[in-house]
């Protein structure tokens, strides 16, 4: 099974039938048994991993009752096999599940990688820990394991801080983890560095949605993050959330994360590429009084596709801050006239007035971008400068010389 470049960091289900039996064991099991004061239970923080899906880490809740199962529950599991998976998700039906793993086998999977996984045992009473297991045990019923996932507000390390909160009856407040004003889109920026590529096709797709200032509480939707603030929790009351913490597995620091991109494969090395052979063809154009049109076609396919993509994000699908998202005025399926058009000798008027229309629209989009709410990949503007080129040697080759 694989994964979809908008899937966050949790992972995916290797076995169905295993998380459900599983679950199963742990609802019947918490059917019979009393919760005791020993029980443990822990937040349990799992460093970053080598998949796009990964490097914010996971997170899930540990179980452990003195004559009852050993779990591990995590949220944010997926079936790449499900029915039309691949469409719905492009839509923004992200149904993922609540499954439950027999804790050896969780950290197993984890210190074989070698990510390092953190214990953040729960300062919790009795009473507090058996309406915890008996909101996961009500989690986990095949009726209600499958939730309506959200990349930033609804995934694998805020669902179950959710369900520590339902134990308590009470609020967590989370510590500010770096005390500088941060956004969705700078913290997916910091964990996506190595992936220079992820993180563009993130800034092309998610819209302004993504980047106001967020609360520490917040900034918890990455797992690791929410590891670093776990030990200065405190309830709304006062009470320290955690007991303790322990290294269950050790891992390398900063977790199993691919190192740095070459310089050379990045997305700001090929947009200063297109860039480039945008000027040397248009000098070429204007020199022999000629548009050369085979670039402009593979110049606009590209921007035109992406355009589509972005399109469909903003209008039909229902994933989180796709909308607005005001590269539209730069990347939009009417990209595509140029690349249809451009071989039509009757179809140049309507060429040339795409080509009017669109350097008007990006002039205005770089001139307006400063006081947008959307920030932007630096790798675009190269890009955006290529598109702005050929569009002015059309319209100047057409004003001057009979295309």
């Amino acid at each position: 099974m694989k994964n979809m470049f908008l899937m966050s960091f949790c992972p995916y289900v290797s076995s169905l039938r295993i998380v459900i039996l599983s679950a199963a064991l742990l609802i019947a099991t918490t059917g019979r048994a009393q919760v005791e004061a020993d029980t443990l239970v822990s937040y349990v923080v799992c460093d970053a991993g080598s998949d796009v899906y990964e490097l914010e880490g996971h997170a899930a809740l540990r179980v452990r009752m003195p004559e009852g199962p050993d779990m591990a529950v995590h949220y944010g599991l997926f079936d790449f096999n499900a029915p039309a998976f691949v469409w719905r998700f492009a839509l923004g039906q992200t149904d993922y599940l609540c499954g439950a793993t027999p804790w050896e086998y969780f950290l197993d999977a984890y210190a074989r990688e070698g990510r390092r996984v953190t214990e953040h045992r729960l300062n919790l009473t009795s009473g507090e820990k058996s309406r915890l297991v008996d909101f996961l045990a009500e989690n986990l019923r095949p009726e209600n394991r499958v939730y309506r996932y959200n990349y930033v507000k609804d995934n694998c390390a805020t669902r179950p801080l959710r369900a520590v909160e339902v134990a308590l009856a009470d609020s967590i407040l989370l510590p500010d983890p770096t005390g500088t004003p941060e956004t969705f889109r700078s913290m997916m920026r910091a964990y996506h560095r190595n992936y220079p590529w992820y993180q563009f096709g993130i800034d092309l797709a998610l819209g302004s949605g993504i980047d106001y200032t967020l609360s520490p509480r917040e900034k918890s939707f990455a797992p690791i993050t929410l590891g670093i603030q776990l030990p200065d929790a405190a309830t709304a009351g006062g009470r320290r959330l955690v007991a303790e913490s322990i290294v269950a597995a050790p891992g390398t620091d900063g977790g199993v994360a691919h190192g740095p991109t070459p310089w050379w494969a990045t997305p700001m090395a090929f947009a200063l590429a297109v860039l480039a052979c945008s000027v040397g063809v248009t000098v070429r154009d204007l020199h022999r009084r000629r548009v050369t049109r085979w670039f402009d076609a593979l110049l606009f396919g590209m921007l035109g596709l992406a355009g589509c993509l972005v399109f469909f994000l903003v209008f039909f699908s229902t994933h989180e801050a796709t909308s607005p998202n005001f590269l539209l005025a730069w990347v939009n399926p009417l990209c595509l006239i140029p690349v249809i058009f451009i071989w039509i000798k009757k179809a140049q008027r309507l060429v040339m007035c795409y080509q009017i229309a669109n350097f008007a629209a990006l002039l205005v989009l770089c001139l307006a971008w400063p006081l947008l709410p959307q920030s932007a990949n630096a790798a675009f503007w190269p890009l955006i400068a290529a598109d702005a080129i050929r569009a002015a040697n059309y319209i100047t080759l057409h004003r001057t010389v009979r295309l």
